[in-house]
């Protein structure tokens, strides 16, 4: 357990100056937030997971949102102090490592490529449905497409993407006002019904939710505005990282959860009668409100929205592969291939070993896989808090970082509420998920360990060392 419960003092090296690739700091807080918050894409997100919620905790779904976006603010503190901390591509599983042990970085890594590998063709495959007023489309081909194509851009230099992922952003902005907007001016309920905790039975007739439903339901609210983790990700290329890292994840969480909620609150006031709500069709709901342009405007508006995420979720993954390859976690050539960069100062291998198995995975089924996720978002959180809580041990007290308010009270209560918010998830996501973690445990005993002074070394770029 000692690899758990201390800080690695070989978990962290000075890179050799002939050896890992540096990627290049090009983008300030507006790039970072642009393409932080395409991360979260909180249109897509609105559009193509909140309508599973509505199917299961129907007007009970925006407190559950809400609530879910309150914990985020504890998780968000955790990620920006670490995140300034430790300023590396490795995201998560840096920070742990370094703080936490090497073991429990290593299952980060795990958890955190589990979700960004399956999260971008699930929701990619919701193209098709959003395309449906001008072209029909199979789901699974056009999901692939969209990979290709986000696999494509995220070839380019980073600031290029910044400024499409930022144009692409604007238009599902509108889209999620113009939702909001329509909500509103059709209200069928008033705002008691917001904590009515009431959704469509089998037979039409309301259901109570009781609250563990709701608790059980916050995996999902979690994951829906976790894309704001994607600032530490890109800490080795945003600019004077020390500052931009926090003002990039407080003010992704805060717009993204403005954006998601206030639509949600809307539909759920605007929405006919209960059925129609926990059908959870908002594009159906659209056209009701207004007329069929409209509702088009806002179908294509979506349909972007995906491709946005696309190409920001194979940048961040690429980045996750990238820094695993450069510390080591894998045998030497893969290494080597993964941690090339391109001409564009990109890591173009790792992009495209993201890019082109998710295009692929567009045709598997990938029914479960949103529970499978839940589950890894809040266990990476719940292992990222008990970095947070051990952040100010040692060397690190004096370091020059981000300091969140009411340490170490934050971190601690939300080991607490994690924790129990994993018990409340149906038993076959648990399994999944701890099927997977057992598997890469394995890995790690017979091979990262027995090579621990030269395999799963977290590397930190020189100038975050200052």
């Amino acid at each position: 357990m000692t690899d758990t419960l201390r800080p690695a003092e070989t978990a962290v090296t000075d890179a050799a100056p002939d050896s890992p690739q540096k990627l290049k700091r090009s983008i300030g807080v507006v790039g970072g937030t642009l393409l932080t918050l395409s991360c979260v894409t909180p249109a897509s997100t609105l559009f193509v997971v909140v309508p599973d919620l509505f199917g299961s905790l129907g007007t009970a779904t925006a407190l559950t949102i809400a609530i879910g976006s309150l914990l985020c603010v504890a998780v968000a503190f955790c990620y920006s102090e670490l995140g300034t901390l430790i300023p590396s591509a490795g995201g998560e599983y840096a920070m742990v490592s370094t703080l936490a042990g090497r073991l429990a970085g290593w299952l980060v890594f795990v958890l955190s490529l589990l979700v960004v590998m399956i999260v971008p063709p699930v929701i990619a495959m919701g193209t098709a449905d959003y395309l449906e007023p001008v072209l029909h489309l199979d789901a699974s081909t056009a999901g692939a497409a969209v990979m290709l194509l986000a696999t494509l851009a995220g070839l380019l230099d980073l600031r290029a993407n910044a400024w499409i992922t930022g144009v692409f952003l604007v238009l599902e902005v509108i889209a999620a006002a113009v939702v909001a907007v329509l909500g509103f001016a059709h209200a069928e309920r008033g705002p008691g019904s917001l904590a009515a905790m009431e959704v469509a039975g089998a037979d039409g007739r309301p259901d109570t939710v009781t609250a563990l439903l709701v608790v059980s339901g916050l995996a999902i609210a979690l994951f829906i505005t976790q894309g704001f983790s994607t600032a530490v990700y890109l800490s080795e290329e945003l600019e004077n990282p020390r500052r931009t890292v926090a003002r990039t994840v407080l003010a992704t969480l805060a717009i993204s959860t403005v954006i998601i909620l206030v639509p949600v609150v809307a539909i759920t006031l605007g929405a006919s009668d209960l059925a129609e709500l926990t059908g959870g069709d908002i594009g159906s709901m659209v056209t009701a409100w207004s007329n069929s342009a409209v509702g088009t405007f806002v179908s294509l508006c979506v349909a972007l929205a995906i491709i946005n995420a696309g190409i920001v979720m194979v940048i961040q993954n690429s980045r996750v592969l990238f820094a695993s390859a450069r510390d080591k976690a894998w045998p030497e050539p893969v290494n080597t291939v993964f941690s090339k960069l391109g001409r564009f100062g990109s890591p173009w291998v790792a992009t495209l070993a993201v890019g082109v198995p998710g295009a692929a995975l567009c045709y598997v089924n990938l029914d479960t896989l949103y529970g499978v996720t839940g589950v890894s978002v809040t266990g990476m959180y719940l292992l990222v808090a008990v970095a947070a809580l051990l952040s100010r041990r040692g060397a690190h007290r004096h370091t020059r970082a981000w300091r969140m308010p009411l340490w170490p009270a934050v971190p601690a209560l939300l080991i607490v509420v994690l924790g129990y918010i994993l018990t409340q998830q149906e038993s076959v996501h648990l399994l999944w998920t701890g099927g997977i973690t057992a598997a890469a445990t394995l890995y790690w005993a017979l091979y990262l360990r027995p090579r621990r002074t030269t395999r799963w070394l977290v590397t930190l770029p020189e100038d975050a060392r200052s």
